[in-house]
């Protein structure tokens, strides 16, 4: 199932919520409008091999930034980003 990169980028959204869980995750202290440029631009930059659904999620891995985002497929709506482990 083909994800459209576009159409995710224009109805990327947050929750208040959101944004504490992903400064709690990352170890960081962003603003919203940091972590909104930091997201879209990640979603922007990486392949489309790295975007994977799964159920009701899609998961965007970003190895440069070692970085997962979760993202609801229904609402666009960022779920929470997560530090990647890389293999190796």
């Amino acid at each position: 199932m083909n994800i459209d990169k576009t159409e995710l980028l224009s109805r990327i959204c947050y929750t208040e919520l959101v944004y504490e869980r992903i400064n709690k995750k990352l170890d960081s202290k962003l603003s919203k409008q940091e972590i909104e440029k930091m997201l879209f631009e990640i979603v922007e930059e990486t392949q489309d091999m790295f975007f994977q659904r799964i159920g009701k999620n899609i998961y965007v891995t970003s190895r440069e930034k070692n970085i997962r985002i979760t993202i609801n497929s229904n609402t666009y709506r960022i779920i929470t980003v997560d530090k990647h482990k890389s293999n190796g």
